[in-house]
């Protein structure tokens, strides 16, 4: 009989577990990790160490799961450094976004809140709250928060010749001596050790913020579970490239960014042989290295780092089942907020993706704040506050979306936390243009645009090819609905699949 503890510990079967660890399958990556109970660490299904007898291991699906049973991470493959994965999780709501919160920050750093104050957010009590945390995790929110904290320190300790302050600091932690003592405690290892052993770290300096001053570069890499068709999302944004906000080529994306008063430029680009990407974080101002695990989080989310693509492309027999190829790897491309994807939706109303970009890039190079680093000018997209006030007079639009567009600045800059659904008051924002923004803005992964004009076309042409063709209005409204249902929640991944089909097409979005 199967010891229940076991199954509690991961949500996988102990047989793929042990099957993906002993191939070392990237795919698992982050959905599981291996506990050597003979050693006293845990570590990824990729490790490059020779693998131990099953009969000496323990599977855990989170990193702070395998550390409540008193491991500690291994060093070779660095937990650390491993995707994120949201399937242990489960379904609890509540849960997942009090995760969220802490992920972001909410009960470390300089403007950390107690965890009454989450509950409160969230519509709990703190008791409650500490319950899920404990049935889910084992642990408490404030012991979440603090691993998540060292885990990014580690990974920092490992990739950067960032100093103890700066790391200390990027990490959340008040002081450098708080860092030493929670660092040791929790993870049986001192900050200076895990920094010996990393040899081959990129000389890395923190400097101030005068934009005259040379500004260097904060690398890490990125991990994710493979595929991912780097090549088709580099597509995508180029098509729809901002100058001045972004530089795309074939090696690599890099932009200007503007995270809660947070600004600066990041490139990336794809490792040569391995499931990650190089990422390079140019701040402006030094002391923003406080937010560098939040900025962090964003680029993950830009690319879709997290996805699991084995799943999702599993749940795509909707349009497989009519004949319809799936292109490996496609994920969500993101923006860098989710006032620029609802911006870029209602500059779309009506017209082609060319003519769209067009309008964009008129509307960054008169209204958005220039950035000055290292020598060259970039340009932020503008805030809410801006394109509130902005005339509008450059963009060849009509005048009904301009002032779609002035109302829904003025809206955001009077409640900044609405949320796209509060936006449909705004008159000219409509379900469609919400939808777009949730998808693209803030990386939801089940907005599935039955409504859209390629996505109606798509469908009817695979219907057609399936000799199954919709006949009326009607018939489009219910296949499009069941077809939501079934995919489930990976809507927006179908919605890019549909669009696809030829990218470079001049399509109305």
């Amino acid at each position: 009989m199967v010891n229940e503890q076991l199954l509690t510990d991961c949500h996988l079967a102990p047989q793929v577990c042990q099957q993906a660890r002993l191939s070392r399958d990237a795919r698992f990556d982050g959905q599981f990790f291996t506990g050597v109970l003979t050693t006293g660490i845990y570590c990824r299904s990729i490790c490059p160490a020779p693998a131990p007898h099953e009969k000496n291991v323990r599977y855990f699906d989170s990193a702070i799961k395998a550390a409540n049973a008193g491991l500690r991470p291994c060093l070779r493959c660095r937990p650390d450094s491993a995707p994120s994965s949201n399937a242990w999780r489960g379904t609890q709501t509540t849960l997942n976004r009090a995760l969220t919160l802490i992920e972001q920050g909410y009960l470390y750093g300089d403007n950390a809140m107690p965890v009454t104050e989450l509950a409160e957010k969230l519509g709990i009590t703190s008791r409650y709250l500490s319950q899920l945390f404990n049935q889910q995790l084992g642990t408490s929110p404030k012991r979440f928060a603090q691993y998540q904290q060292l885990m990014f320190a580690k990974q920092l300790l490992h990739q950067t010749s960032l100093s103890m302050t700066d790391i200390a600091m990027a990490a959340g932690f008040n002081s450098v001596r708080r860092f030493n003592e929670v660092f040791q405690q929790h993870l049986q290892l001192t900050p200076s050790a895990i920094r010996k052993q990393s040899h081959s770290i990129i000389a890395t300096q923190v400097t101030s913020d005068n934009p005259l001053m040379s500004v260097n570069p904060i690398t890490l890499t990125l991990a994710y579970r493979p595929p991912l068709n780097w090549p088709k999302m580099l597509q995508f944004y180029a098509f729809r490239q901002v100058e001045h906000m972004e530089v795309i080529n074939d090696d690599g994306y890099m932009r200007s960014f503007s995270f809660n008063g947070i600004n600066g430029v990041f490139a990336a680009k794809h490792h040569h042989n391995k499931p990650q990407l190089d990422v390079s974080i140019y701040f402006v101002n030094a002391l923003d290295i406080k937010r560098l695990h939040k900025v962090v989080l964003k680029v993950r989310a830009l690319f879709d780092l997290d996805a699991d693509m084995q799943v999702i492309e599993q749940a795509l027999t909707p349009i497989t089942s009519l004949g319809a190829n799936i292109d490996v790897g496609l994920r969500i491309p993101g923006t860098a907020n989710v006032f620029e994807a609802v911006c870029r939706a209602v500059l779309g109303q009506q017209v082609s993706v060319l003519q769209a970009t067009k309008l964009l890039n008129t509307l960054v190079q008169h209204y958005g704040e220039p950035l000055n680093l290292n020598g060259k000018i970039w340009r932020l997209f503008p805030t809410p506050t801006v394109i509130a006030q902005a005339s509008l007079d450059e963009l060849k639009m009509p005048g009904a979306r301009k002032l779609a567009l002035n109302a829904l600045g003025k809206y955001v800059a009077q409640y900044p936390d609405s949320t796209p659904q509060d936006w449909l008051s705004v008159k000219g924002i409509g379900p469609w243009t919400v939808a777009y923004a949730q998808m693209r803005g803030l990386s939801e992964p089940d907005v599935f645009l039955t409504t859209d004009l390629v996505i109606k076309n798509r469908l009817h042409a695979l219907h057609q090819l399936a000799q199954r063709p919709i006949e009326s209005t009607k018939s489009y409204s219910q296949i499009a609905k069941h077809i939501s249902e079934q995919i489930s929640p990976w809507g927006s991944y179908l919605t890019f699949q549909l669009w696809d089909e030829n990218p470079l097409t001049p399509i109305k979005e």
